[in-house]
């Protein structure tokens, strides 16, 4: 329960970061803000937050599509983790010598760069990945942006905007660093300040010819012939190799001009396919070491989220990674209670992967200093400061169970607006009707009138007709999503995806479904099954009024004729001679298939055009007794054929 609690407040910040780093005002830095977003995307990875990459920028500059999506990447935070990365790349093409090209991650601005026939037509920030703000006038005036190539190309080239630490130093020491001043520069109207900021490049793609790069390293020196500056990039055979130079740069990078916060090391063989991935495989971001301290636990505060109340311990300020750290995660009470913290305890804080601050455990010390610390229990809210309600000490979660709470209500309208994604409706606004009590439920929404908003401060006829005209498109949502917008505790969209492939694909059968059968599904289990239900419950009213309203509906569950393939799943390891792999992924899904990205013991099939190899997907899926096929067999079953050596029957 903590855990999902724990999520939704994850969600807040992020989407709070995201806005004030997209208006220039960056309160945390970039690697604070990683750890924010991995957290929520190993405790909710179907969250609607991790789908998008950027923020929709409001903030008056026209907006344009990338040429290329600009996905996040993968990322290793320790040595172990990458040799993983690096053997998953290696497995997937046996007996090919494998090169990498290994570069500095520069810690700035995403810019991508579009050129038509060689003259530069549009600069364009990295926005929510697909589109972002067209910055050009401004960019014109950094140093490293090139108007005109010697060469009729036609495409995108993309580097990071950056600010070196002398003229940080020298013009702008009142921000907290070089990247919130770049930040706020570049998207500055009147461009005032852009000659400050440098752009430097690291990647290139032609608009109509996936062939034009084949080669990484040669890319870069493309790049630096054509006058770009460009990151530093090296070529390495191993992946040993590559770990000894983290350590090098991260021992040397405190002398660098400007910041960089790790690796980006990538397959030296281009692969566009890869790259429109929103996620890229064949690359990965090589965070630096994790670094530690150790301080005192002075107070324990408890930050609310919707009904959840999580602690956040106030230490003694301790510089780790380059900020001063005084809040530190501590979880939940069960983490309290397990680890013996009280006010007054030695603690040793961390910072995994330079991110977010965390309370791993008690410091080391002596018997004699242990003597020698003054220490107090620490004290656990027991009503919710809302309606007044006794808190539920569930170990894992401490919450307010009262289902009429004002800030459980409003939690609720936040995620429904999130998982529609409303953009229109802010948050402002939203908080702004439901303390006027005009929202208290979701259908609430539905009953809003142009009129009325127009009467509320900065809105006018205009930008209230808009907002009304975004709630009042009609939506026919998948029920998995549907469900989720209602904020049951931790139930997301994967969750209830999961639900439905396993036969409760319609409301009704929602409804009627016992909480012994739900927790019989794959990896719900009884809490997350109870949680449905009981949310089904406590939400009935306010679903079926939702549904009355008539703006949104419940897609029908695609008749099992269409979906073929729904109770399979299948993992990929190698290149495809004849389809590329994500439309393959498409066809699959299409046809109701999981696509997983590691073998698991429940896979269905190992699809991979060397099945005698030796690779690591090869032998687990050996181990595992997973049946191994060839592109050939692959593209019978797409067919509707039977593989030549099923493993139990597909039809």
């Amino acid at each position: 329960m903590a855990k999902k609690n724990r999520a939704a407040e994850l969600e807040k910040l992020i989407i709070a970061y995201q806005a004030s780093y997209y208006n220039g005002e960056e309160e945390i830095p970039d690697s604070e803000f990683d750890l924010l977003w991995d957290e929520l995307k190993t405790l909710n990875p179907e969250s609607a937050v991790l789908k998008k990459v950027g923020a929709d920028d409001t903030d008056g500059f026209p907006k344009a599509k990338h040429l290329i999506p600009m996905g996040s990447q993968e990322k290793a935070a320790n040595p172990e983790e990458f040799r993983a990365w690096a053997e998953k790349i290696l497995s997937g093409d046996p007996g090919v010598k494998k090169i990498f090209a290994g570069q500095y991650k520069l810690d700035g601005a995403s810019l991508e760069l579009q050129y038509e026939n060689g003259k530069l037509t549009r600069a364009v920030t990295r926005g929510d990945g697909v589109i972002g703000d067209d910055i050009t006038r401004n960019a014109r005036r950094m140093t490293g942006v090139i108007a005109a190539l010697d060469l009729p190309f036609s495409g995108g080239i993309r580097g990071e905007v950056v600010m070196t630490h002398d003229i940080w130093k020298k013009k702008y020491a009142d921000k907290a660093n070089c990247r919130n001043a770049a930040n706020g520069l570049m998207r500055r109207k009147d461009g005032e300040g852009c000659e400050d900021l440098k752009l430097v490049t690291y990647d290139a793609s032609a608009s109509a010819d996936d062939a034009y790069f084949k080669d990484e390293i040669k890319k870069i020196a493309w790049l630096k012939k054509r006058g770009f500056f460009v990151t530093e990039t090296k070529e390495f055979s191993t992946a040993d190799e590559i770990i000894l130079w983290r350590e090098k740069v991260a021992e040397a990078r405190k002398d660098l001009p400007v910041d960089i916060d790790g690796l980006v090391v990538k397959d030296r063989r281009t692969d566009m396919t890869d790259l429109r991935r929103s996620r890229p495989e064949r690359q990965i971001a090589f965070k630096f070491d994790l670094e530690t301290a150790f301080s005192v636990l002075r107070a324990v505060e408890w930050s609310e989220s919707g009904g959840t109340y999580t602690p956040i311990g106030i230490v003694d300020p301790v510089r780790i990674a380059g900020t001063t750290v005084q809040r530190a995660n501590l979880n939940n009470p069960d983490m309290i209670r397990s680890l013996g913290l009280k006010i007054g305890s030695l603690v040793t804080v961390v910072k995994r992967g330079e991110i977010i601050p965390k309370i791993e455990g008690l410091a080391p010390v002596s018997a004699a200093e242990s003597s020698k610390i003054e220490e107090q229990e620490i004290e656990f809210p027991t009503l919710c400061s809302t309606c007044g309600s006794p808190l539920t000490d569930g170990g894992t979660r401490l919450f307010c169970p009262n289902a009429s709470c004002p800030k459980r209500l409003h939690h609720r309208l936040e995620k429904w607006v999130n998982v529609l994604d409303i953009r229109e409706l802010g948050d402002k606004l939203l908080r702004q009707l439901f303390d006027s009590g005009r929202l208290r439920h979701i259908a609430d929404l539905y009953t809003l009138t142009s009129a009325e908003l127009a009467e509320l401060d900065r809105m006018g006829d205009l930008s209230a007709a808009k907002v009304i005209r975004h709630i009042m498109t009609r939506r026919e949502l998948p029920l998995a999503a549907f469900i989720a917008g209602f904020d049951f505790d931790g139930v997301g969209e994967l969750v209830m995806e999961k639900v439905c492939s396993a036969g409760f694909d319609t409301l009704e059968k929602l409804r009627a479904a016992a909480v012994e059968e739900l927790a019989a599904v794959h990896g719900l289990g009884d809490i997350t099954a109870g949680t449905i239900t009981g949310g089904l419950v406590e939400c009935q009213k306010e679903i079926d009024d939702v549904l009355a309203a008539g703006i949104i509906s419940i897609k029908d569950p695609p008749p099992p004729e269409s979906q073929p393939l729904r109770n399979l799943s299948f993992c990929f390891t190698g290149e495809l001679k004849t389809i590329k792999r994500n439309l393959a992924e498409e066809k699959l899904k299409a046809l109701g298939a999981q696509v997983k990205s590691a073998v698991v013991k429940d896979l269905s099939y190992l699809v991979t055009n060397d099945p005698g190899s030796g690779s690591g997907k090869n032998k687990k899926a050996q181990g595992y007794g997973v049946a191994i096929i060839d592109e050939d067999q692959f593209l019978a079953i797409l067919e509707g054929k039977k593989p030549r050596q099923p493993q139990g029957e597909l039809f």
